[in-house]
């Protein structure tokens, strides 16, 4: 009686309880609102284990209570039950422990029970208390919310005290006005960003660390990388990553676009991910700041001991021929100078000069350009100065993000060679496969927010990465089914009475399980230029032309050239040969000093430059860049032609500054085939793009319908897409015989012959 009098009081109070719940969220009473809903489950809980156990003892009044209880338990943990899942619950328990009990009794309980929870609604889902996020959760942002919604909250329900203030208002007043006064001064004389320039967000590291190679002190050369997180803003880019990179080998770095390649190198060179302190890293990643410093003295001044013990040497040099004493010169000046002379020999400090040198000429700096002041080279010697300063200092370890980039193919396969020699370690992310297969020995791949290490240069890396997906995926698989069974046995014998104890050693074992993850394919790049009006006959022809920047130097001369809208051409040669100079010709933006250049009157050109991203504004998200750009279309056909790019989804709304130099290539491309031209002319469009966008290029640039002129480093694009092979060189720009492969045999030549 008392048991019906609390269920009689309960259904009763829940409306109310209910009401008040839902008063409390309203008023932004958070906790009391979830206080009170927990108890509506837990006092649901109590009245629904009542009346189960109440129904029992009601059809089988003799069941031992120990019993009972393990019953009332397993009818807890059923929500929304029917007839079968109670049966298979506690119909053979009941059958095998009660005497007298039969089947058709069994039967008659269960169909009680699930009638009483259908028609009082006393069932519970207890899955609500414990429930899976569906994205993660910034702890700092809800505290800094809660905390201001505490501050601003007041209402009846709360008390302010508040105090009598004895402060001085005038003079309050005064120091405020100050205050201002300061900030106002401040604000005028700090400059402010501006809009091409905006401010980039750093990459937070977090890692484990290896307490053995920290008490090592200058003894290990080996790098161990534990459990690394590694995220940029809101997107993680690592977690709970390891690799270990051995000394002396060269590792490639490969991954998708914006999966976090150039962070990664960029944590570790800034030491942002901890690394043994005696280790030197050099990152080269900025251009070498212009001055008077010639290039020669430049590339040998990054030798800091070199340049200080040189310098010691040159003093003491002249303390000996100084009849009073020099100031910072001990008194034992010969013994100093013998040990200065010793440790220049081990440096080898007399060759240093040839060896820059050398370096020099190899990134195609000639005897002149050597002797020239840094502030007279362009951008990219600089860029390719900086390179050649971090070979002559040969660090621990070197990291180079694209040093392909600014180089032309001759300077890329002198590269190759020298990289072939290196000792100490290296990583490079390059987008060429052909500089991976000649350079890497290890290959590192950056996919699924993990780093996976393979051993072999980059042809090995494919072929062992298909095996190792399959395997992987054969054992998740196998593991899945394995699971599932120990599920199913779980689920059906839990709540026997006989056979629980062997369901629990089951739980245990599915505990112990190795979490596999399931095989994260990336899916297939695709770009696809828009169809173009079809011309044809010649879309540009060059007939006996000659040009050059002053009349005492001709660039090139008599040059005979005709593209058509079937022509795939690539323009290759020396810096400086007239590669760039003849794009401009075409482009019509310079005209010839001598000859002729026909158009055709239908001819729509478009342009990508390798300096792509000057013409992008950064703080504009894609979408933005087409409104401003192209006006008057609908959003939806920008999305379709950014999608036609991989530009699509988030990325597209996301500010330019924020994607990787592959994501803002594509976005290039898009703005370049908006108008849906029919001659391609690209320089360098292999920059910062990953593997496979380079071969997604390849295969749009073969099925595109118009004329192609291609300038690029890139052996893999061009012999994908090549079909006659242009040199420039000499005086002059001639079609080459043989193609690439007869190209690359004569630069090979001229390395060997030169000694470089």
């Amino acid at each position: 009686q008392l048991f019906t009098g609390l269920v009689v009081l309960y259904f009763c109070f829940v409306p109310f309880l209910k009401l008040l719940c839902g008063l409390l969220s309203q008023l932004k009473y958070v906790d009391a609102a979830v206080s009170v809903e927990y108890f509506l489950i837990a006092a649901a809980l109590v009245v629904l284990s009542g009346v189960m156990e109440s129904l029992v003892k009601c059809k089988f009044p003799k069941i031992d209570g120990d019993l009972l209880d393990y019953i009332s338990g397993c009818l807890e943990n059923i929500s929304a039950p029917t007839e079968e899942d109670v049966y298979e619950a506690i119909g053979e328990v009941l059958l095998g422990s009660v005497d007298g009990c039969s089947e058709r009794a069994v039967r008659g309980l269960c169909a009680e029970i699930v009638d009483y929870s259908q028609t009082s609604g006393a069932s519970v889902d207890t899955g609500a208390l414990h429930q899976a996020l569906s994205a993660p959760v910034q702890l700092g942002a809800i505290a800094q919310a809660v905390e201001k919604d505490l501050q601003e909250a007041s209402s009846i329900f709360m008390k302010q005290n508040r105090e009598v203030s004895n402060v001085d208002q005038k003079r309050l007043e005064k120091a405020e006005a100050k205050i201002r006064q300061k900030n106002e001064k401040r604000a005028t004389t700090k400059p402010a960003a501006t809009n091409d320039q905006p401010l980039m967000q750093e990459a937070s590291a977090n890692q484990v660390l290896n307490k053995r190679d920290m008490k090592q002190n200058g003894k290990v050369t080996d790098i161990h990388l534990e459990n690394v997180d590694l995220s940029f803003g809101e997107k993680v880019l690592l977690q709970n990553a390891s690799v270990t990179l051995s000394f002396g080998r060269r590792y490639g770095l490969v991954g998708r676009n914006g999966m976090g390649k150039s962070t990664l190198l960029r944590a570790i060179g800034k030491r942002s991910l901890r690394l043994p302190g005696h280790i030197s890293i050099l990152h080269v990643e900025q251009e070498v700041v212009g001055d008077d410093t010639s290039a020669l003295n430049s590339v040998l001044e990054c030798d800091v001991e070199r340049k200080e013990l040189l310098e010691r040497e040159q003093l003491l040099t002249g303390a000996t021929r100084e009849p009073q004493p020099v100031a910072g010169a001990g008194p034992d000046i010969n013994t100093e100078l013998m040990k200065i002379y010793a440790r220049l020999a081990e440096l080898e400090a007399d060759t240093a000069p040839a060896r820059a040198s050398r370096i020099l000429a190899g990134l195609g700096f000639s005897t002149a350009m050597q002797e020239q002041p840094t502030k007279q080279f362009s951008g990219g010697w600089r860029m390719r100065l900086a390179l050649a300063r971090a070979l002559f200092a040969k660090p621990d370890l070197l990291l180079l993000d694209e040093p392909t980039n600014m180089l032309d193919l001759r300077t890329v396969l002198w590269l190759e060679h020298y990289l072939q020699s290196w000792t100490t370690t290296i990583i490079v992310v390059s987008h060429d496969r052909s500089f991976l297969r000649t350079v890497a020995t290890d290959i590192v791949h950056l996919h699924a927010q993990d780093l996976t290490t393979y051993k072999g240069d980059y042809g090995i890396f494919m072929q062992t990465k298909e095996e190792r997906l399959k395997n992987q995926q054969k054992e998740y698989e196998a593991q899945k089914q394995y699971r599932q069974h120990l599920q199913d046995f779980i689920d059906r014998w839990r709540y026997n009475a006989k056979r629980a104890p062997l369901a629990q050693s089951k739980i245990k074992i599915l505990q112990k399980l190795p979490v596999l993850k399931p095989v994260v394919v990336d899916p297939d790049v695709v770009l696809r230029f828009p169809p173009c009006e079809g011309l044809q006959g010649a879309l540009v022809q060059l007939s006996e032309v000659s040009f050059g920047y002053t009349p005492d130097k001709t660039l090139f001369s008599k040059v005979d050239l005709t593209i058509d809208a079937q022509s795939r051409i690539a323009v290759v040669g020396a810096n400086g040969a007239g590669k760039t100079t003849l794009l401009k010709i075409l482009l019509e933006e310079l005209s010839p000093t001598k000859g002729m250049r026909s158009n055709h009157r239908n001819l729509s050109m478009a342009y990508f430059s390798q300096h792509h991203v000057d013409s992008l504004s950064m703080q504009l998200s894609s979408l933005d860049l087409f409104r401003e750009k192209f006006p008057g279309c609908r959003d939806e056909a920008y999305r379709q032609h950014l999608g036609s790019y991989g530009v699509s989804g988030e990325l597209a709304t996301r500010p330019i500054a924020t994607l990787s130099g592959g994501q803002k290539s594509r976005v290039a491309f898009a703005v370049m085939t908006w108008k849906k031209p029919n001659l391609l002319v690209l320089d360098e469009p292999t920059n910062h793009l990953d593997v496979e966008t380079v071969e997604a290029l390849g295969r749009a640039l073969v099925k595109f319908p118009g004329g192609v002129v291609l300038v690029s480093h890139d052996e893999t694009l061009i012999d994908m897409v090549m079909q006659e092979l242009w040199v420039c060189g000499d005086g002059t720009i001639k079609s080459l015989e043989g193609g690439l492969k007869e190209y690359r045999k004569r630069i090979l030549a001229e390395i060997d012959a030169s000694g470089l």
